[in-house]
């Protein structure tokens, strides 16, 4: 049995054993005659060390590959090179751990993995260093170590001024690189490639380079840190003398005045009738201000921040006009039609008449786009005399647009409404947020809960902007909204809102809009005068049957415009004086016809008819088809339909097969056929419940062959007991059948009282059928 040796008891290689135990370690390494202190945790490595001291005490460590000990390691993740290690000292903690001192003997490296024990073993062989001797060149390498390593022990504050001495000392070049690499601040990967260079010159070179490494690293900091230290002391030197300064010139009777910048705002503040609230602000900032030198960063952002506060306008009105009369005129001249916004905004002019200090309303105008929503703002400013602004919130999703950022930020601002305010100079503007349907949330915070505040009459009087930090009182702004859509609109912001719907125009309408508007503007826009171009009645008809399909106005515009810039070529290239563009001149300009003529004469087949939809872009004609096939019991749905959609199609058939014998229907039909229903222009997503008397005719239709009658239209939700339930959008629906050529129109019941808001002309061309009964409809719509 092999005698225990004593740790201090010199080793030589021989007494190395070919066997192992090996302990993984992390984010250190080992070099020979090195020591290190070690902390256990693992039961398998304190098992293994217990073993260690019950034998010879010696181990071999090797790094892994890994940077934790959450797991056990494995062989593939260690080096194959290590260091053998003494145990010098080991003790046991209570809380289950392990302290160790250990000192490197001898770089290893292993041969063969072990298995049979919980922890790892490996049969090793010693390694031995090459060219180790004092020639020449290993001197240079080591006499230049030797002067870095002492610039490194001068700049690092760990690093004891004993260590350089130490150095110095050591006359064997294999200890002189493995002392500096161990002490120096190096990764560990690159301290193992020097525990694996067994040629010591190498080695030297190597422990070169992470000594010139470290050295510049530390160099470039303590350049750094003194670049620091000056500016610090430079600026209290400063300040030091500034205090002499102004103390010597006290003791002399020379006490400067109040800068012009100070005089200027306490006079700003003193004329603009800030509110008390924002007037103590104000001179708790400027007295700050006055302590301040103005070269000092703070000092900008306090004298910005007094910009904002004394250049808003806390007491400027506008004078409204309260002459009724003038108001209506003004706003009959901008816009045809639009009867309800304009009567609300009559109402509240009357109101302010008789009641000064009533508040504004806060209008929201719903409807298509190019229905003149946001020109509707501007005449109503125009019409009451006063600024108008506008914020298009389209797309923001930001919090702080609202109420803007807090002065701890760099580069804050106020938010668009308190900017937009001072832009105005007046704090009783028309105030329009464009687009409030299209506001998003982000982790930035929720736009639409900020304007909570801005839009409620009974909280808007102490708006606080973030930046201000001071209530603005927005009682007197009239604050208008557009959308195109309500659902998309938080019901906490939009119960805020007086909802007033702008719905699309007929064609009469927009005959009459061109005529006054559209041809006058865009014939200006284009340099002609009036008498150089002159577009017929008929003209401006065909192009709103055949190059517009749309709610608004815009693509009319659009087609207009074309029109004059082509006649405005033929002007500026003197081929003609003056031109009458008829309908047969249309071609020349805009092209072929890119509407169908009549859609509702596609009907000429049982299973095909016309439904009415509504869109955010207005009211649209709808086909749904049927088609039956051999199989059994199939449904098939087509025509990127939304999921009501779908459930109105299974709506319609459940109630067809249950009420099979009353429709004339062969039971025995749905066991042999397949279903298919498609609706047309597929690129396009489909949804709602309105569709649904559609697909039950189109079902009945082609299950009975009983085609649909011409130019007849229908919309409404069904149930499966076969009533027909309301649905929304009548108007914009109506007006898109009347453009259709629809002549015979089939609505639910409780519709008919949204038939005032149907025109005089449309009503007087068409026939309205009124049914709350499903059967009532195929009645009616099937021959």
């Amino acid at each position: 049995m092999d005698e225990l040796r004593h740790p201090s008891a010199p080793i030589s290689t021989d007494d190395i054993p070919s066997t192992l135990p090996i302990l993984p370690i992390v984010d250190t390494n080992l070099f020979p005659k090195m020591v290190l202190p070690l902390v256990l945790i693992q039961k398998e490595a304190i098992d293994l060390i217990d073993e260690a001291m019950a034998g010879n005490r010696m181990l071999g460590l090797l790094l892994s590959k890994r940077s934790d000990l959450d797991s056990k390691h494995t062989a593939d993740e260690l080096h194959r090179i290590g260091t053998v290690a003494m145990i010098l000292k080991m003790s046991k903690m209570e809380d289950e751990k392990a302290q160790l001192l250990i000192q490197g003997l001898n770089r290893f490296k292993v041969e063969k993995f072990l298995r049979g024990k919980q922890y790892m073993q490996a049969d090793i062989s010693v390694l031995k260093s090459r060219n180790a001797d004092r020639n020449k060149e290993n001197r240079a390498l080591m006499a230049n170590i030797v002067e870095q390593y002492e610039k490194i022990v001068d700049l690092s504050p760990g690093l004891p001024s004993e260590m350089g001495h130490m150095i110095k000392s050591l006359q064997e070049p294999n200890v002189m690189a493995d002392m500096v690499a161990s002490t120096i601040n190096a990764p560990v990967t690159e301290k193992q490639k020097v525990i694996e260079l067994l040629d010591v010159n190498l080695r030297l070179k190597k422990v070169t380079r992470l000594v010139n490494d470290q050295l510049e690293i530390l160099e470039m900091g303590s350049k750094i840190q003194n670049q620091v230290k000056e500016d610090m002391d430079k600026r209290q030197r400063e300040y030091y003398l500034r205090q002499q300064l102004k103390a010597i010139k006290e003791e002399l009777g020379e006490t400067e005045d109040e800068s012009v910048e100070i005089r200027e705002y306490n006079a700003l503040i003193k004329e603009k009738g800030l509110s008390d609230e924002a007037r103590k602000e104000a001179e708790r900032e400027l007295q700050r201000l006055g302590r301040m030198h103005p070269s000092s960063s703070e000092y900008v952002v306090a004298s910005t921040y007094l910009d904002w506060l004394t250049s808003l306008p806390w007491n400027e009105t506008s004078d409204d006009r309260l002459d009724i009369k003038e108001a209506r005129r003004v706003l009959d001249l901008d816009h045809y039609g639009l009867e309800k916004p304009k009567k609300r905004i009559l109402e509240y002019l009357a109101v302010r008449k008789l009641k000064q200090d009533s508040k504004g309303p806060i209008l929201c105008f719903s409807g298509p786009p190019g229905t003149g929503k946001t020109s509707l703002g501007q005449s109503i400013a125009k019409a009451m005399g006063r600024e108008f602004v506008r914020i298009a919130l389209g797309g923001v999703r930001d919090e702080a647009e609202i109420r803007g950022h807090r002065r701890t930020y760099v580069g804050a601002l106020p938010g668009r409404i308190i900017q937009h305010l001072r832009k105005a100079g007046k704090k009783n503007p028309v105030f329009m947020l464009d687009e409030i349907d299209k506001v998003n949330s982000s982790y930035h915070g929720d736009p639409s809960s900020a304007l909570l505040e801005v839009l409620d009459p009974e909280q808007n009087h102490t708006f606080i902007d973030h930046y201000l930090d001071v209530a603005f009182d927005l009682s007197d702004v009239m604050f208008l909204t557009t959308a195109n859509v309500l659902h998309t609109i938080p019901a906490p912001l939009r119960d805020r809102m007086e909802v007033l719907e702008l719905n699309g125009y007929t064609e009469e309408e927009k005959l009459k809009i061109a005529t006054r508007y559209l041809i006058p503007r865009q014939r200006e826009a284009n340099g002609l005068k009036g008498r150089q171009i002159k577009i017929t009645t008929g003209a401006v008809k065909k192009i709103i049957s055949g190059y517009t399909r749309e709610s608004g106005l815009r693509n009319l515009e659009r087609r207009i415009g074309a029109i004059c810039r082509g006649v405005a070529a033929k002007v500026a290239e003197e081929e003609v004086e003056h031109l009458t563009i008829g309908q047969k001149d249309l071609r020349e300009y805009l092209g072929p016809v890119q509407n169908m003529p009549d859609m509702a004469r596609r009907i000429n087949t049982p299973g095909v008819v016309v439904g009415l939809a509504w869109t955010p872009v207005g009211g649209e004609v709808l086909f749904v088809e049927a088609v039956a096939m051999k199989g059994g019991k199939g449904l098939t749905l087509t025509g990127q339909l939304g999921d009501v959609m779908k459930e109105s199609a299974s709506t319609a058939l459940s109630f067809i097969r249950s009420h099979a014998k009353k429709l004339s229907v062969d039971e025995k039909f749905f066991e042999t056929h397949d279903i298919h229903i498609h609706v047309p222009e597929g690129s396009i997503p489909k949804d709602g419940p309105s569709a649904g008397v559609t697909m039950l005719t189109a079902l009945t239709s082609l299950i009975t062959g009983r085609k649909v009658k011409p130019r007849l239209a229908m919309t409404g939700e069904i149930t499966l007991r076969g009533e027909v339930l309301p649905v929304g959008g009548i108007k914009d629906k109506v007006i898109a059948a009347h453009r259709a050529g629809i002549r015979n129109l089939i609505l639910p019941q409780w519709n008919e009282k949204d038939m005032e808001d149907i025109p005089g002309h449309i009503q007087s061309n068409m026939a309205f059928f009124f049914t709350d009964k499903m059967k009532d409809v195929l009645d009616i719509a099937l021959q």
